[in-house]
């Protein structure tokens, strides 16, 4: 990494999952490389990317660049190495069952105004924590099957992406070497 650059990692939202937003990995990482960012990883086929900038990049300018390129919306999430480390640190559900944990990410910190007016008991046995711009999930019974997600998407008004706890922490180890 040269001097004066940092690592981030954008988390596209709705891209290669169930044959629908189809983006080769390969070409995801091209067109970074044409933005001007560098060291340019992508992690798995949903939309994980990695890369320096000695910039702060901007998500629109990625989501725009999608769309012209690939004919394709959709909504990117930036994040520094050390937003996902401390993503990481803050879950209220480290002890539980890697499997059943997943992190919202979030475009923005969710005010204390919405944060209040979720519903904490409509989806148990699921269980949620919104900490600045994650929201951490807990569904026992599988994400495919739990509403909460769908629920807390409705309710933020804002882009959410979601990722299992064992792609949050690869990312976050990739991020970091």
């Amino acid at each position: 990494m040269s001097r004066g650059s940092s690592v981030y990692v954008g988390l596209l939202r709705g891209v290669n999952v169930g044959g629908k937003n189809k983006l080769p990995m390969a070409d995801l990482r091209s067109l970074c490389e044409h933005l001007g960012w560098s060291n340019v990883r992508t992690f798995i086929q949903s939309g994980n990317v990695i890369f320096t900038s000695e910039n702060a990049p901007k998500a629109l300018l990625l989501e725009v660049a999608i769309e012209e390129r690939f004919a394709m919306k959709t909504n990117v999430l930036l994040r520094t190495a050390s937003d996902l480390v401390r993503a990481v640190k803050r879950s209220p559900f480290a002890e539980a069952e890697r499997a059943y944990v997943h992190v919202a990410f979030v475009s923005k910190n969710v005010s204390e105004t919405v944060v209040t007016s979720l519903d904490h008991e409509r989806f148990t046995p699921d269980k949620f924590a919104v900490i600045g711009s994650e929201v951490y999930l807990y569904l026992p019974t599988g994400v495919g099957r739990s509403k909460l997600p769908a629920y807390l998407v409705r309710q933020l008004k804002v882009p959410v992406t979601i990722r299992n706890w064992n792609t949050v922490n690869k990312l976050a180890e990739l991020a970091v070497s």
